[in-house]
């Protein structure tokens, strides 16, 4: 598409960043789309881009023309002679971005307004496909997640710099059913292409992402010697070292605990933890420790025996009978990241609580881990040595860093999102209840997929803790439907409407028809009952003969 000129300006909006201009073009003057007007400053020439954020009708046809739905206004304005296309007139108004500046790779705002009567052109397809993304298509360091949502399918590719998206984090906000794990599912897919080949973990409580296993096969990924691979470890396969857990994970897991328990458990714990050192333990050491307390030293002084002895039944009822924590084994950071391998870790049949202490300790190793490797303290064959950076994706992520209540893994995800880059650990946020998310955490994520919310709370999160959002973009949040997303932050050079592109794995998380579900099961039912009564009687046999040689 060439440029176009769309309309006239008509003066400055209400914001000193905006401007408005006249035209009469009601179908390519859609609110997110893009707009330049030329300016100089006495030595160049620039053209300066915005975004449309409103768009009012100034001038129409009378009411009478309307009035009567069978007779269409344009034949009653025929007849008076009147041209029913230069009626309706629109006042456009338009958020100034700046001229793009191929040298820094970003936009720059020079401050020079229009002046009334400029000429306004509608940005090409070239030239947009120039500015709006840091990276182009298939380029490395490049995801290409959709295409501009106001032009053609494909014409104006949305391609994201997967640099920033892993180094200042991403979240992902959707109401259910509006496509949130499909976008995601079409970065881990970029994530893994030729030109990536990242080192990703999904947390995935729901079983969504299975699919994504048929990259391991796909010729779309392959180039050369190079195949990723996706990695699923089911709930019965996730396993904790006791030893890999905190004084505080321990007794978020153990319910009703009086403040006695905990000084107990407190005193036990700093002491096996001193003798040990970085030596693993497990939960029968803990349990020692605890009756040492109970019985007291050579010198007596032995605590509490019924506070003891409720400490003790608890931690047993806990880790002993558990088939999710285990003395010795855990899932080695080597085993769960490599670049091109996807990991998944499906959560579905554990519970919340301790899905929470699971993503606490695995981000406490990992933190750990990149952290020593950074800085020469880890080397190979060290359990703690991980010498490439990783990215993981925390699906339902209000369940690890919820608004006002602290849990167990809140801590580390706030320090992850304030210090990771300088270690090379990013972490991708995805819920459909932004308001449920602890602010904090949101703000720290730097790059914004926003699609359709329709709550308000949710919609107000968002206007507030989110940076680099185009506010008035945010207006369009009720609108947009399944697919249709925001992107805005560090990742794109400017917030845009993105029309998320077709995946290339097939979607896990498709919802469930419930009618064709029941219709099924009758017909099974039906044809279950015609095959039994077409089935031939068998005769049963007197025990002591023979069916086909058989003694019976």
């Amino acid at each position: 598409m060439e440029e176009i000129l769309i309309g006239t300006v008509k003066g400055p909006g209400e914001n000193p960043h905006e401007f408005t201009f006249i035209t009469t073009d009601n179908t390519q003057t859609r609110v997110g789309e893009f707009v330049y007007y030329s300016a100089s400053d006495g030595e160049h020439t620039f053209k300066i881009v915005g975004t449309i954020t409103e768009r009012h009708l100034v001038r129409n046809l009378p009411d009478s023309f309307l009035a009567d739905p069978a007779t269409p206004p344009q034949l009653v304005a025929s007849l008076i002679g009147l041209d029913s296309e230069a009626v309706e007139i629109y006042e456009i108004v338009v958020e100034t971005i700046g001229y793009f500046s191929e040298t820094m790779g970003d936009f720059i705002n020079p401050r020079i307004p229009p002046n009334p009567g400029q000429q306004v052109f509608l940005a090409s397809n070239d030239m947009l496909s120039q500015m709006l993304s840091s990276r182009q298509k298939g380029e490395r360091g490049g995801a290409h997640i959709g295409s501009l949502l106001t032009r053609q399918p494909g014409a104006v590719p949305i391609v994201l710099s997967v640099k920033d998206v892993v180094s200042t984090h991403l979240a992902i906000l959707a109401s259910t059913g509006s496509g949130k794990s499909y976008a995601a599912g079409v970065l881990v897919e970029e994530l893994l292409m030729p030109y990536n080949r990242a080192a990703v973990l999904i947390v995935d409580p729901h079983g969504e992402y299975s699919t994504l296993q048929t990259i391991n096969s796909h010729a779309g990924f392959k180039d050369g010697a190079y195949q990723p691979e996706v990695k699923i470890y089911p709930h019965n396969k996730v396993k904790v070292r006791i030893s890999s857990l905190t004084e505080a994970d321990i007794n978020y897991l153990l319910p009703e605990t009086t403040e006695k328990m905990k000084t107990e458990l407190s005193k036990a714990f700093r002491a096996l933890v001193n003798s040990r050192r970085e030596g693993q333990w497990g939960i029968q050491d803990l349990l020692d420790e605890i009756r040492q307390l109970k019985y007291g030293d050579e010198k007596g002084g032995g605590g509490n025996v019924s506070t003891i002895d409720g400490l003790e039944w608890r931690l047993t009822r806990r880790f002993l009978q558990s088939k999710l924590f285990s003395d010795k084994e855990h899932i080695q950071l080597q085993e769960l990241f490599r670049p091109g391998q996807c990991t998944v870790l499906q959560l579905s049949d554990i519970e919340e609580t301790e899905q929470q202490v699971i993503v606490g300790t695995l981000l406490r190793r990992i933190n750990k881990a990149r952290v020593a490797t950074v800085r020469g303290s880890a080397h190979e064959n060290d359990e703690y040595f991980l010498p490439y950076p990783v990215f993981v994706l925390l699906e339902e992520s209000h369940r690890y860093a919820p608004a006002g209540q602290q849990v167990v893994s809140t801590n580390i995800l706030k320090t992850i999102l304030s210090e990771g880059r300088k270690f090379g650990v990013g972490i991708g946020m995805i819920t459909q209840r932004p308001g449920k998310l602890d602010q904090d955490v949101l703000s720290q994520c730097m790059t914004q997929f926003i699609m359709r919310i329709v709550n308000p709370i949710d919609q107000q999160t968002i206007a507030s803790s989110v940076e680099g959002a185009g506010r008035r973009l945010l207006d369009e949040l009720p609108a947009l439907t399944k697919g249709q997303v925001i992107v805005s932050g560090v990742a794109v050079n400017t917030p845009v409407l993105c029309a998320v592109r077709s995946r290339i794995t097939k979607h896990g998380g498709e919802t469930i028809d419930a009618p064709a579900e029941w219709q099924q099961y009758f017909t099974e039912s039906k044809q279950a009952q015609r095959e039994r009564a077409a089935a031939p009687m068998i005769k049963p046999q007197p025990k002591g003969e023979q069916v086909d040689g058989w003694d019976v």
